[in-house]
């Protein structure tokens, strides 16, 4: 049950909004600009490889290491094979996940690593291994970890962790309040900083990522470690938060740039963070609903199973985010089907007892005992205007024709992939908090 007058309540969603979730997403541009100048401090702009890796390895535990693959492999435009190494365990907490690199992974291949916390044992073990394979190694995670030590040992690259602004320290303007201001942080830099710790020692200078040198058997260095301000404790295993997300995805953006597989030019990433501040501002706690297209998307999706039907492979990688983050946050399902399958795969629930034609709002249903039921409702995502070859016209000939309800997101005509990108993750992450904050089961 959605209660939506607490949409339209800025003050209400603040108190309700107890993980500061929507300071966190109005923060995500701020985090693509600090972590962009972490990476350039990092030297990742210095570096002169030898031609294209064979393969981009990635690993990280819950969605820092399945969405940032998944973005990733979608960018790139299949230009370089990006793969998941999926963590093993017998629970999804730090401790317990383990990664193994592919057996025929080795000099020509290049693993990522991504994460917010950096304390768990089997990321370590995994930069071991790819150490003794001889692969180049780059991992973005806090600067004061476990993990980037043994990063600094195997001679990798270690970009640090843009982190959040640090919940003690005051807003200049309260983001709940109406109306624009320069100061405000949906628009500014203010909060995504974080203390540059310094390059660490032996860290690769402008040259091939990650050459492994004589190997160090010193044992690494235990630091006790102090959470990054504004991660959540389940976002280490679960979902990447909104802002955190990119404070991953960013400094890799610049090294795939540099290597060749992305175009993501500092100039590129400004306008990705201008966007994420725009959308902040159009979908803002203090926008009314009728013109939020965040809010208006989480009061269609109340009471609905939403079938996410994505066209373009941004797209879909966008929609299998925002289907884990709803589920994670808010503790709704969602199902996921690229056009034009998703036409036959999910064509009979439309037809089905999840069809829309039935009146949810039969006069003469008891509303105590009887639950409003389920209604399937289509979310159309695609990157690009509808074209000739386009199978989003189908789609909505087909929702039409079984009286089901859709809504559709598209990106600003003109935009770039990047900007696209940026789009779509900012509007389903905002979507998905304020879901989440206004399920009266939830909040």
């Amino acid at each position: 049950m959605l209660d939506e007058s607490l949409l339209d309540a800025p003050e209400a969603l603040a108190r309700a909004d107890t993980r500061g979730l929507l300071r966190a997403a109005a923060e995500s541009g701020a985090r693509v600009r600090t972590a962009a100048r972490h990476a350039a401090e990092a030297g990742v702009g210095d570096l002169k490889p030898d031609g294209r890796p064979r393969t981009v390895l990635v690993a990280g535990p819950g969605a820092a290491g399945s969405c940032t693959a998944d973005l990733l492999g979608a960018l790139s435009g299949g230009n370089c094979p990006v793969s998941l190494i999926a963590p093993t365990g017998v629970a999804p907490a730090p401790g317990a996940l383990r990664w193994t690199l592919p057996g025929w992974a080795g000099p020509l291949d290049l693993l990522v690593i991504a994460t917010p916390d950096g304390t768990e044992p089997g990321l370590p073990r995994l930069v071991e291994q790819a150490y003794r394979r001889g692969c180049a190694l780059v991992s973005v995670a806090p600067g004061h970890s476990p993990l980037a030590d043994a990063v600094a040992q195997a001679r990798g690259l270690m970009v640090p962790l843009a982190a959040s602004s640090n919940s003690s320290a005051p807003y200049t303007t309260n983001p709940y309040a109406t109306g624009p201001s320069t100061t405000s942080p949906y628009a500014g830099d203010e909060g995504g900083d974080a203390p540059q710790p310094p390059r660490p020692e032996g860290a690769p200078p402008e040259g091939a990522i990650g050459e492994p040198p004589p190997h160090d058997t010193t044992a690494v260095p235990q630091h006790q470690h102090t959470e990054p301000p504004g991660t959540a404790p389940d976002e280490v295993t679960g979902p990447a938060l909104p802002g955190t997300l990119w404070a991953l995805l960013t400094p890799l953006l610049v090294l795939v740039d540099r290597i060749g597989l992305v175009s993501a030019p500092p100039a590129a990433l400004q306008q990705v963070a201008d966007r994420l501040d725009k959308v902040a501002e159009r979908c803002g706690p203090a926008i009314a609903t009728y013109t939020n297209p965040a809010k208006t998307l989480a009061a269609e999706l109340a009471g609905a199973l939403p079938l996410l039907w994505t066209e373009g492979p941004l797209a879909a990688a966008t929609a299998r985010r925002f289907a884990g983050l709803i589920a994670a946050l808010a503790g709704r399902p969602a199902l996921v089907s690229e056009l034009p399958g998703a036409l036959a795969a999910h064509g009979t629930l439309l037809a089905g007892s999840f069809a829309g034609g039935a009146d949810p709002d039969d006069f003469f249903r008891d509303r105590v005992e009887e639950p409003e039921a389920l209604r399937a409702r289509i979310v159309l995502l695609h990157e690009e205007p509808v074209n000739q070859v386009s199978a989003v016209p189908n789609a909505r000939e087909l929702a039409l024709a079984h009286d089901t309800a859709f809504s559709e997101l598209e990106p600003a005509e003109g935009s770039s992939l990047l900007e696209s990108a940026a789009e779509l993750l900012a509007i389903t992450d905002f979507a998905a908090v304020y879901l989440a904050l206004a399920s009266a089961d939830r909040s």
